[in-house]
């Protein structure tokens, strides 16, 4: 029997093992604090200062990230052991070389990161090359051919820029009448504006569920094995994550098919860590929709219901550590908005939210709030999804954010 050594040095010493996190947001700043459970040094990057993530890093940088050269400056000043890419706006090119020079290890890989932060790449791989099931799609790059498109595809159907997230961008289109209007949002809400879109068709689903997918190392044989925590639920508003509960109800059938899809997305997509598998499910057939290859906002949830939360899972598979996809509960979670576009905001109630011994909060920390910008979340435990998800709902209304 052979078991694989894993090494993590000490933080802000020689021996340091270094992380290099590409963008600061929520989900970040969780796995920034897992790592830091595991005694791995941690450098956060982001485009705008004090982003969650910056809050709880060692050391923490402003730039642009977009930039090739501002990116490839950072990452020979900080000389990380791995990088973990976390937003759409990254100079992706940058990620491939440095990984063909082995200058470090991109997480999950270049590759990977090349294909999933664009629409495109991810769409034409899991359709054209792997054969899984998709929404019927067209791609266009100009007015002209977005309204061929979406003609082509026919009404309603779905916009997104090739590179977003977050709902930013995207829309419903129900008539040709809002094709123009469509366009227009879609070149303006995108992290990166590239003038690409894509045109999807409305798939008649009953829900939509994210099976986030585990590749890990084996701590025997050092294989990479794939794992899968309990289906994710999840209600979203205009492309945005609104609430997710775990686990969501499904046939057995779906359910193997939904592993199917997700193994073979990922396999193909390469590398350690965990992947938030975008599916859209009916009965028992299921249709892949997008992967995100790190953690995903829906899977928020983890924090209440599993022993290691997603971001633990993450942690532990990039360093070569044995993870553990157990829930232990049944659970909610809701979106705290800022509900107005403001800075220096503060939280009140949050002692009538806490309440309930099986609620908790996640006020993430941004140092600006917009309308419809997350700003915390709140989880629930319960004998019921149903249950969960309605006190988890209620948990977010007690929290009252203010204008000082």
């Amino acid at each position: 029997m052979i078991y694989m050594s894993v090494t993590i040095g000490t933080p802000l010493q020689a021996s340091a093992f270094k992380i290099l996190l590409l963008g600061s947001g929520e989900l970040g700043k969780e796995v920034v604090i897992s790592l830091q459970r595991l005694g791995v040094e941690v450098h956060a990057a982001d485009r705008y200062d004090h982003a969650p993530a910056m809050q709880v890093a060692h050391y923490s940088y402003t730039l642009n990230m977009a930039d090739a050269e501002e990116l490839k400056q950072l990452i020979e000043q900080v000389k990380p052991n791995l990088i973990i890419p976390e937003i759409e706006a990254i100079a992706t090119q940058v990620l491939v070389d440095i990984e063909e020079q082995k200058i470090a290890t991109v997480i999950p890989s270049a590759k990977a990161v090349n294909l999933t932060m664009n629409r495109e790449g991810i769409r034409r791989l899991a359709a054209e090359e792997l054969g899984l099931p998709t929404s019927a799609y067209r791609f266009a790059d100009s007015i002209e051919s977005f309204r061929a498109a979406c003609d082509d595809i026919g009404y309603p159907n779905f916009v997104k820029p090739v590179m977003s997230s977050s709902g930013k961008g995207q829309s419903r289109v129900k008539s040709f009448d809002e094709v123009d209007a469509a366009w227009e949002y879609a070149q303006t809400g995108g992290r990166v504006n590239q003038g690409k879109v894509i045109v999807e068709s409305q798939i008649d689903f009953d829900f939509e569920i994210t099976l986030l997918t585990v590749r890990a190392k084996n701590a025997e044989t050092g294989e990479i094995e794939t794992q899968y925590c309990d289906p994710i639920g999840h209600r979203q508003d205009a492309g945005d994550y609104v609430e997710s509960w775990q686990p969501q109800a499904m046939t057995a059938a779906a359910l193997d098919e939904s592993k199917r899809i997700a193994h073979k997305v990922t396999a193909a997509l390469g590398g350690c860590g965990i992947f938030g598998v975008e599916l859209f499910v009916k009965g028992d057939k299921v249709w892949f929709s997008e992967v995100s290859p790190r953690p995903h906002d829906t899977g928020l949830v983890t924090l209440a219901s599993q022993f290691q939360s997603e971001f633990e899972l993450h942690a532990r598979a990039i360093l070569g550590l044995p993870v553990n996809t157990t829930r232990h509960s049944v659970a909610a979670s809701a979106v705290i908005y800022a509900g107005v576009d403001d800075r220096n905001l503060s939280f009140s109630g949050l002692n009538l939210a806490l309440s309930n011994p099986d609620t908790d909060l996640r006020l993430f920390g941004k140092p600006e709030g917009f309308k419809r910008r997350r700003m915390g979340v709140a989880t629930a435990r319960a004998e019921t999804t149903d249950q969960a998800r309605e006190l988890a709902l209620h948990t977010a209304t007690q929290v009252s954010v203010q204008q000082n």
